[in-house]
């Protein structure tokens, strides 16, 4: 189990507000207009924003020619496919519906975990896996007969989810030198020049000029999402467990959930409200300090 930091807490608060409440945010964005034109956009507006806090920390964007094979395999598993699927697979879902199949990933990530890399995960571990694959069952419970009709959508959130979890697994055990605010920018950069040319060969007949609410969805996006949460991410990801790190971001398919209802005045459900108990049990087991063996008055 791992303990976070303050810094690690802060991060991980603000990831989960912007992380979450972009599920509706990103629907909105993408309905009557060209969903990887939309990423595109946001991406090309984040990444000099990146730069821009790259050069203010003084942190060499310089990676060496050994490490590019590496660096474009990490690039490949945490932000292409993660952010092409997504994007796409939430056209034909609700925002919430998409949330909740993206953050199955730390169940994928602990299967991974352990029949890929054979991590040894203990009972609490588990305990919190479980209790977020139970959670997420109960987030679904309303939306199955839903879903059965839109069968492309699940299966590219699905995915994506498989993909970044085997992503975040490798990006924990990187031998990249670098600072993870350049990995950061060149994986971003990679993935926008992917996510260009995919919207130019696709989409470029379906360009239209963006309407003043879309606007509004691509600069949050650009801003809050590649430009803070991304990078906010792959920290965590590269200086926690694949499981604490995993796990402890499980409130965002909540918040996701509860942010559409409120902004679509959609019914909630008991279920929802066990999910959120369960989610929180499940971000608990990986993050409450475990006791010591050599606590006073214990032998």
């Amino acid at each position: 189990m791992h303990a976070l930091s303050r810094r690690q807490l802060v991060l991980l608060v603000l990831l989960t507000l912007v992380w979450g409440v972009n599920w509706p945010i990103m629907k909105l964005g993408v309905t009557g207009f060209p969903a990887l034109t939309f990423r595109t956009i946001s991406m090309w507006i984040g990444l000099p924003v990146l730069a821009l806090v790259l050069v203010w920390r003084r942190v060499p964007f310089r990676i060496g020619r050994e490490h590019w094979r590496e660096l474009a395999v990490l690039t490949v598993f945490n932000m292409l496919i993660w952010h092409t699927l997504a994007v796409l697979a939430i056209q034909t879902l609700s925002s919430g519906r998409a949330a909740i199949l993206g953050y199955t990933m730390p169940v994928f990530s602990a299967i991974v975990g352990a029949w890929w890399f054979g991590q040894k995960l203990g009972a609490r571990a588990w305990g919190g896996v479980g209790a977020a694959a139970l959670g997420v069952v109960l987030l679904l419970w309303h939306e199955l007969t839903q879903l059965t009709g839109r069968p492309l959508g699940v299966v590219m959130m699905l995915t994506a989810a498989a993909a970044w979890a085997l992503g975040t697994q490798m990006l924990r055990r990187t031998t990249l030198p670098q600072p993870t605010l350049a990995i950061s920018f060149w994986m971003t950069l990679f993935t926008t020049l992917w996510m260009t040319a995919a919207a130019v060969l696709f989409e470029r007949e379906a360009w239209v000029a963006p309407t003043p609410a879309i606007w509004g969805a691509i600069v949050y996006n650009a801003l809050g999402v590649f430009a803070f949460a991304q990078v906010a991410w792959l920290m965590m990801a590269r200086d926690l467990p694949p499981v604490a790190s995993t796990l402890s971001v499980m409130f965002i398919p909540v918040l996701g959930v509860f942010s559409g209802a409120w902004w679509l005045n959609e019914v909630l459900h008991w279920q929802d409200w066990a999910a959120v108990a369960l989610v929180m049990v499940a971000i608990a087991s990986v993050l409450w300090p475990a006791r010591s063996a050599a606590e006073p008055g214990r032998t």
